[in-house]
Parts: structure tokens; sequence; C-alpha cells
């Protein structure tokens, strides 16, 4: 599966729940907030203050 920036977290997680230890390294402790199973990958980052490009290459790898 190919993760892009505009997915949203709860597609994410949806399809790839073993991805969740990734964000959750990041500093992003809000993934079962039902509002970010609507953000993109990329608005989450933004939020955070987290590299996207970052992000999607260990999401990725």
């Amino acid at each position: 599966m190919d993760i892009k920036k505009d997915m949203t977290i709860g597609e994410l997680l949806e399809k790839a729940p073993e991805k969740a230890d990734i964000l959750l390294e990041a500093g992003m402790h809000c993934l079962g907030c039902p509002a970010s199973q609507a953000e993109t990958i990329e608005e989450a980052c933004e939020v955070h203050g987290i590299d996207v490009d970052e992000i999607i290459e260990k999401l990725n790898a």
C-alpha cells in the first residue's frame, strides 16, 4: 500500500493498523479521537509540528 499525505488517519488505521506505532512514536497520541479520524496525515503533522515527508517515508518503509 502506498501511503500519501492526503490519506486520512482513519483510512490509514483501517488499512494498516500496525502503522499506528509510527504515529504514536512521532507524538501523535490522539489517534483514537474522533476528530483525528477525518484529518489527513499532512494536517495531523502540521498540528503536531512534525515533518510530514519524514513520517510518510517511515510509513512506507
